[in-house]
């Protein structure tokens, strides 16, 4: 017995069923888990391109679907081989999941209160490095930074709550504790 396809047109509809039917953003992360474990897997929506790279930026970003308000953005992301993101936060809802490849997240919390512009402490909290099928969750407040590990390209199904270019997100540097505004937008591989 074949399993029928999950196509990306099906996981947008759910998405927005799901923003419609609550705004409890730890029910809309639950909801969606399964879902964008469902499209990471079945990777009909999959193409070869997915696997390019910005050398400059060390990942590639494909928009697969925004909303006209930029809500329910989800992206394809590939992270050349020892590339990443250093600690950022999203300041919107995310669920991210595995397609192909290893990538590793580190977890940090902020220690100070946030009082003082451009000064934040964080203290590394945890990791997880996961691959096709595994699924991460974050709240708007989480700050995590990304690797890739490996000396092959990874790919991971991205979905936000908001477009990243319209949240405000920050950036931090642990060495220097500074926090400031991500001053690059989300560039687009295609």
């Amino acid at each position: 017995m074949s399993v029928a396809t999950y196509t990306l047109a099906q996981y947008v509809e759910d998405l927005r069923h799901i923003s419609r039917d609550t705004r409890d953003l730890r029910a809309i992360v639950d909801r969606v888990r399964p879902l964008a474990q469902r499209l990471a897997l079945d990777r009909s929506w999959l193409e070869p391109r997915f696997y390019e790279g910005d050398p400059e930026q060390s990942f590639g970003l494909y928009l697969l679907h925004e909303e006209p308000d930029h809500q329910l953005a989800v992206f394809a992301v590939a992270w050349l081989p020892g590339g990443g993101s250093g600690p950022h936060n999203h300041l919107t809802w995310s669920v991210v999941a595995g397609v192909d490849g290893v990538e590793t997240n580190t977890f940090w919390r902020r220690l100070d209160d946030g009082s003082r512009p451009g000064y934040a402490e964080i203290q590394r909290t945890g990791e997880k490095r996961f691959g096709p099928g595994d699924v991460l969750a974050m709240m708007p407040d989480a700050i995590h930074s990304v690797v890739n590990p490996t000396d092959a390209v990874t790919v991971s199904l991205h979905t936000y709550g908001m477009h990243l270019n319209y949240t405000g997100r920050s950036e931090f540097d642990p060495e220097k504790n500074t926090v400031g505004p991500i001053q690059r937008k989300v560039r687009r591989a295609d």
